[in-house]
């Protein structure tokens, strides 16, 4: 009982920073189906934020029902033409319509609009993150430090391999370092691996080879993370850390870069999952992301925007996924199509789905299960 009063405390206190947020990712990812498949004509009957019973909302002039739901988990566009809400076909009704209804379902569209339509919902969350990373960079700018070292920590990898106070970092596996953060980006998601440091000493480079060491440690609100770590310190004198400004234009940059790096953080983090590398247990559901949205909430609004931009990136690569339910499922049924010159069979898509949202509700139970352990603790 103490455990379920403490979530429901917790959720208490977290629930409308991580509704809005929530809210916000969701709704740009469906407009992005939304909007794309009313461009090419296919006929929409509901846009729903969220699942289950509906909370209120309006139908316009084209018979779109707009709505929002009761569970602020997720939500829907449903074309003309779908079953349900994870636009599986309902090919009963299709084949009863007139030639000029199938036009306008989603099943009689032809192949590339279709794929069109189901890809618009992952690149709009990339996009938004895009968006909030450039105002962020121009509103905020940044804080960069040069990658200079001040303090070598006597048992860490850094030591190991000869790196001493006052170390220039200038690349790592060959890709070129230019800030503190560049290097701490790049070795918190390659514990246990081998990779090699260029640094710069008294006009010299040289290549030292390292493993980074597996840490475990807490973040500033008490959340414990895993990381791969050197051993390495800057500080004020020799990292020389100042705000970095950004125009428009170099704020949007940026602000793929940043995407991008998200993207590969993220590939690598699971790949890292596979290998043995990492633990599974960083993994998170929605306490999580509620626990997260709360504390970010306490640092002001650009750090909200900071989770949300995060979070778009997580939500577009997640349903990119070719996993039968979810968007990339659909476009690995439409290469399929593609190749065969005919849409797979409805009993053997109907398999699909059925094993796609077992994989699903597997990954939510697991991740839940990740959440109340992090509570616990």
């Amino acid at each position: 009982m103490e455990t379920l009063s403490g979530i429901y405390a917790f959720l208490m206190g977290n629930i409308v920073t991580f509704i809005l947020v929530l809210s916000l990712l969701v709704f740009v990812h469906e407009m992005g189906h939304y909007l794309v498949g009313r461009w090419s004509g296919i006929r929409i009957l509901a846009f729903s934020v969220g699942f289950g019973p509906e909370i209120f909302g309006f139908t316009d002039r084209h018979g779109t029902r707009w709505k929002i739901s009761v569970i602020p988990l997720g939500g829907y566009v449903r074309f003309f033409g779908d079953e349900d809400a994870s636009s599986k076909p309902d090919t009963d009704k299709i084949a009863a319509m007139s030639e000029e209804d199938r036009a306008r379902s989603f099943a009689g569209a032809k192949l590339w609009k279709r794929a069109a339509t189901v890809a618009a919902g992952p690149i709009a969350n990339f996009l938004l993150a895009i968006a909030i990373f450039t105002i962020l960079f121009s509103v905020y700018g940044r804080t960069i430090a040069d990658p200079v070292v001040a303090e070598v920590k006597p048992d860490g990898a850094a030591a190991a391999a000869g790196i001493l106070p006052g170390d220039l970092l200038v690349a790592i596996d060959g890709g070129k370092v230019e800030t503190f953060d560049d290097v701490r980006r790049y070795v918190s998601i390659r514990p246990s691996q081998k990779i090699v440091v260029t640094i710069e000493r008294a006009g010299q480079k040289l290549d030292l080879p390292m493993v980074p060491q597996r840490v475990d440690t807490t973040d500033q609100f008490g959340n414990k993370v895993e990381l791969g770590q050197i051993g390495i310190v800057t500080n004020q004198q020799a990292g020389n850390f100042r705000l970095q400004t950004y125009t428009p234009l170099q704020a949007l940059r940026e602000a793929v870069l940043q995407t991008r790096d998200i993207v590969t953080g993220t590939f690598k983090y699971i790949g890292n999952i596979f290998s043995g590398t990492m633990r599974a247990d960083q993994l998170g559901g929605p306490i999580r992301v509620a626990q997260a949205s709360g504390q970010m909430a306490s640092l002001g609004i650009g750090a909200v925007l900071q989770l949300a931009a995060v979070l778009s990136v997580s939500i577009g690569l997640l349903n990119l996924m070719p996993v039968p339910v979810l968007d990339g499922g659909h476009l690995m049924f439409y290469a399929v199509e593609a190749v065969r010159g005919k849409p797979l069979g409805s009993s053997a898509q109907e398999i699909a789905f059925r094993i796609g949202l077992a994989m699903i509700l597997t990954l939510m139970v697991f991740t839940t299960w990740n959440d109340i352990g992090s509570l616990r603790g």
